[in-house]
């Protein structure tokens, strides 16, 4: 994995979505690098500003482009870490703020959990820390009523990500059904 094999994945997600990446090149930069070590360390991208467990199911909400990106950027003009940009926010030269984090707590504690058992393990060789396996997970089977597209998720996309109708657009398909 390189860094220019992630600007490049970010700039089609970036343009697919009629947003910008960050002006700052440094910034920029650092968060491209992040991308690229947590693909290398764990297979998958996931966000260089939270903390990620290593298990994909559990950090399947925070793989860049992350669940929360299209709210934060339709309300604060940038997602979390400010990879991604409104247009508006670059024409106008907004500052990037820092921004309420809408990662579900419960998710997070369970990544700090499962993270701190691993460490506990590699040092005293067991965990000191009981493993949280999620097994109230609550993953429904959704579709696109607009174009039909299909996910297995806790919540529907924020976006969608064929048509990009909106949240309210999907339906809970009921798994017993199928």
């Amino acid at each position: 994995v390189t860094v220019d094999s992630v600007r490049n994945r970010a700039q089609s997600y970036a343009r697919m979505h009629g947003y910008e990446l960050h002006t700052d090149p440094s910034i920029l930069d650092s968060l491209l690098e992040g991308l690229r070590l947590n693909e290398e360390r764990y297979k998958y991208p996931s966000c260089p500003c939270r903390l990620a467990s290593g298990d994909f199911e559990r950090d399947r909400d925070i793989i860049c482009p992350c669940d929360y990106r299209d709210a934060d950027v339709q309300e604060f003009g940038f997602c979390y870490c400010g990879l991604y940009l409104r247009p508006d926010i670059v024409v106008k030269s907004l500052p990037i703020t820092q921004i309420p984090e809408r990662r579900p707590l419960k998710k997070q504690d369970e990544t700090f959990v499962s993270v701190k058992g691993k460490e506990a393990r590699k040092v005293t060789g067991k965990s000191s820390v009981k493993d949280t396996k999620v097994t109230d997970r609550t993953k429904t089977l959704w579709f696109c009523r607009q174009c039909g597209y299909v996910c297995f998720r806790e919540e529907p996309p924020y976006i969608c990500p064929i048509c990009r109708a909106k949240k309210e657009f999907f339906a809970e398909l009921p798994l017993e059904n199928i």
